[in-house]
């Protein structure tokens, strides 16, 4: 894949993950802020995008979208696939709940 390519590929993730998280945030404020790992700020910001706006921040040459799982036990939770799979996501939800958003959108 040559550079123009993934910065395409980049372009559609952003345009699409900013569609989703502004329309998230409309659908319920609270559990997009808690789903997406935003501040009830940036989510404030992030609705009151115009379709130009998000255009502009999705043609950016940088995802803007990032992996919030850091600590090795909350990945290891969700993608273990032991017989007690739903436990594991509900623990991980748990302890994710936890964390302030900011230090998850950092």
């Amino acid at each position: 894949m040559n550079t123009i390519q993934v910065h395409e590929e980049i372009k559609e993730a952003n345009l699409s993950y900013m569609m989703l998280a502004q329309q998230m945030i409309r659908d319920d404020k609270p559990s997009a802020i808690f789903r997406l790992g935003v501040s009830e700020e940036l989510a404030d910001l992030i609705d009151g995008l115009s379709p130009a706006q998000l255009m502009k921040m999705a043609a950016s040459n940088m995802l803007l979208c990032r992996f919030r799982f850091d600590e090795r036990l909350l990945l290891n939770m969700i993608t273990d696939y032991n017989k007690d799979r739903m436990m594991s996501h509900t623990h991980a939800t748990i302890l994710m709940s936890a964390q302030a958003p900011e230090l998850l959108a950092a």
